[in-house]
């Protein structure tokens, strides 16, 4: 099936790399045009010459802590597009900094936060008056199955700023739920992402205790978490609102994980 985000206009934070790069690449397969926002600037060029010029995929260097450019984004979107149908939030960071709380400083703290959860409610306060003024939108959220259970490995700012990213989720969409505008949150298990494959390559002890715990015995892919974006933006999932999207290889529903 393809086209079912046909002439859509698509706002996509962390988009040259992981999850985002993943979704970025299904949403113009599937007839949207695509505003990318990273700080990966000769990713970011690459990539929409890859996905066909500036008449589908615009790239915008964003600093996704800061107001201005993030409102700058979302405006991009608007003045080259025409409109902003579907926003999805993914920029994060999970620096090895930020480890247990005994061992986490307040400035590693204070970083993830900023990136991972103030950089979420910036994205949703530029995308929701263009969302308003049309009476339709989707935002997806990227939050993490760690915001509905502890995590083995602690990681005690990420963890907390997912529960953040996941509680504001479900206020939007219950706040805006009769304005056409559906927020959702995305929560995936642990992903084959640079991430963590950077977190395999510095401490492999560390990464191998995941995926032990995930019944389905393997880490997700990029793009099963892209599939799950997609259904979320789409009108697929008309009725769904202020949801917790688990996409985690079953590791939120198990007890113990048969080996």
């Amino acid at each position: 099936m393809t086209g079912r985000i046909q002439d859509r206009v698509a706002v996509v934070t962390g988009g040259c790399s992981g999850i985002g790069l993943a979704t970025v690449r299904r949403f113009v397969a599937e007839g949207a045009k695509v505003v990318i926002g990273d700080i990966a600037d000769a990713a970011g060029a690459a990539l929409v010459e890859e996905l066909g010029g500036a008449a589908v995929a615009t790239y915008v260097h964003v600093d996704v802590t800061s107001k201005e450019e993030v409102d700058a984004l979302f405006k991009t979107a608007k003045d080259t597009y025409g409109s902003v149908d579907i926003a999805f939030n993914n920029a994060g960071i999970s620096p090895p900094e930020d480890d247990s709380i005994l061992d986490t400083d307040l400035d590693a703290w204070r970083k993830v936060q900023e990136v991972n959860l103030t950089s979420v409610y910036l994205c949703c306060k530029a995308a929701l008056p263009y969302m308003l003024e049309q009476k339709k939108g989707s935002i997806i959220n990227t939050a993490s199955f760690v915001a509905v259970m502890g995590a083995a490995t602690s990681q005690i700012s990420y963890s907390a700023s997912k529960g953040g990213v996941l509680s504001m989720t479900r206020e939007l969409g219950v706040q805006f739920a009769r304005d056409g505008v559906r927020v959702n949150a995305l929560c995936p298990g642990p992903v084959n992402t640079p991430l963590l494959q950077e977190l395999f390559a510095k401490d492999q002890e560390r990464a191998a205790r995941r995926l032990v715990h995930i019944p389905m015995g393997r880490f997700g892919e990029p793009e099963e978490m892209a599939a799950a974006v997609l259904f979320l933006a789409s009108d697929d999932s008309s009725f769904m609102t202020a949801n917790t999207f688990l996409v985690d290889g079953g590791i939120s529903g198990a007890y113990v994980t048969p080996l």
